[in-house]
C-alpha cells in the first residue's frame, strides 16, 4: 500500500517537473484565409469563363498559365501558413485546391484546345470528394468556409463529369456553379480580412464552437489543448 502511494507520488512529482520545464512557443501570424480565397475566386472565374465560352477555347493554355501563376501559388501559401497557424482543416482544404488547380493548369497547357482528359476527370472526382469531406469537418466551426469548400466540391464533381463524358451540359453546369463559388469565395475573403483587420466579426463567417472560441476565447481556453496538437505531441 505504502509502495503504491510512493510510486504515485513520484509519478506526480515527475509530471510537475516536466510541466514546469516545458515551454510551448506560438508564433503569431496574419490569417492566410483571405489570400487563399481570393486565389480560389481567380481560379474559378477564369475556368468558368473558359467553360461558358467567354474565353475562346484557343486560350486554354493561357488559362492554364494563370492557374499556375496565381491560384496555385496563393493557395499553396495559404495552406502552408494555415499549417503554421495549427488549422488542419484550412491546411487540407487550401492544399487540395492548390494542387487541383495546378493539375488543371498543366493539363490545359499540354492539351489541344477543347480536348477532354479522362485522367483529369478522375482526379477532379477525387478532389471533389476530398473537398466535400473537408467542408463537412469545417462546418463544425466556420459555416462560411464550409459553404465554400462544399461548393468547390460540387464544381469539381461537375467538371470531372464533363471531362469524362464530354457532354456540354456538365460543362455549362460546372461553369455556372463556378460563378456561385466565385461569389462565396469573394465574400469569405473580404469577411476574413475585415475580421483580421478590426479584431471582431463585421461580416458573419458563421463561427461556432471552436471557431467562435478562436476569436472570443481567452488565451487559457485556446491553449489548453496545445500539448496534444501536432508538432507538440510525441506522435501525429
Amino acid at each position: 500500500m505504502l509502495e503504491g502511494r510512493a510510486e504515485t507520488s513520484a509519478v506526480d512529482e515527475a509530471r510537475r517537473r516536466v510541466e514546469s520545464l516545458t515551454r510551448i512557443v506560438v508564433r503569431p501570424i496574419a490569417s492566410p484565409t483571405g489570400l487563399g480565397l481570393f486565389g480560389l475566386a481567380a481560379a474559378t472565374l477564369v475556368v468558368s469563363g473558359l467553360q461558358l465560352g467567354w474565353v475562346a477555347k484557343s486560350e486554354g493554355g493561357k488559362v492554364g498559365l494563370i492557374l499556375i501563376a496565381f491560384p496555385f501559388l496563393a493557395q499553396l501559401l495559404a495552406s502552408i501558413w494555415s499549417a503554421l497557424a495549427r488549422d488542419g482543416v484550412a491546411t487540407t482544404g487550401m492544399g487540395v485546391l492548390a494542387l487541383t488547380w495546378l493539375s488543371v493548369g498543366l493539363i490545359l497547357l499540354s492539351s489541344a484546345p477543347g480536348q477532354k482528359s479522362d485522367a483529369l476527370g478522375l482526379l477532379l472526382l477525387v478532389s471533389a470528394l476530398a473537398m466535400l469531406l473537408t467542408g463537412v469537418v469545417a462546418s463544425s466551426s466556420k459555416l462560411a468556409v464550409a459553404a465554400v469548400f462544399i461548393t468547390a466540391s460540387l464544381r469539381f464533381a461537375l467538371s470531372g463529369l464533363d471531362q469524362l463524358s464530354g457532354n456540354e451540359f456538365w460543362e455549362d453546369a460546372a461553369g455556372i456553379v463556378g460563378l456561385v463559388l466565385l461569389a462565396l469565395a469573394i465574400y469569405g475573403a473580404f469577411a476574413a480580412e475585415l475580421e483580421d483587420a478590426q479584431g471582431k466579426t463585421v461580416l458573419p463567417l458563421g463561427r461556432r464552437m471552436k471557431g467562435r472560441l478562436a476569436l472570443d476565447g481567452s488565451l487559457n481556453e485556446q491553449m489548453k489543448q496545445a500539448p496534444n496538437e501536432p508538432g507538440v505531441r510525441q506522435q501525429l
